[in-house]
């Protein structure tokens, strides 16, 4: 069984949501841009980090959480007024962040897979 739980969610709504049900826990949280019916992103470099990152989970802390949050369709995250951009300052997908530190891999960043590890592992 895992050591961490894993919640999958799509829109700034049910992030804020699933955060706030976890309050005290250590969370990890990976935003990626929206899948289609057959599971493929609009996002290439997110198709490209999801294995990176998911390969690393295992070092995820004990009791820690993860989140995988879909974003929204392309022309949603191209708005600069949408929720996570204003909200949550991201920049770019892939991003993968410690929620609540200023710890997190942009983009390219989240296809090194020593730097996921070192994310999910540094204090």
């Amino acid at each position: 069984m895992a050591h961490y739980e894993e919640v999958n969610v799509r829109g700034y709504d049910d992030f804020c949501k699933a955060v706030s049900e976890r309050k005290g826990k250590d969370i990890f949280a990976y935003f990626s841009g929206d899948k289609d019916a057959d599971g493929k992103s609009w996002c290439p470099d997110c198709v490209k980090a999801e294995p990176v990152v998911r390969g690393e989970m295992s070092h995820l802390p004990e009791g820690s959480v993860f989140i995988y949050c879909q974003v929204g369709e392309r022309a949603y995250w191209k708005d600069s007024n949408n929720d996570f951009k204003k909200t949550l300052k991201l920049t770019g997908v892939p991003t993968l962040l410690r929620y609540g530190t200023p710890q997190k891999l942009v983009e390219e960043e989240c296809l090194k897979a020593q730097l996921v590890k070192m994310l999910f592992t540094e204090d």
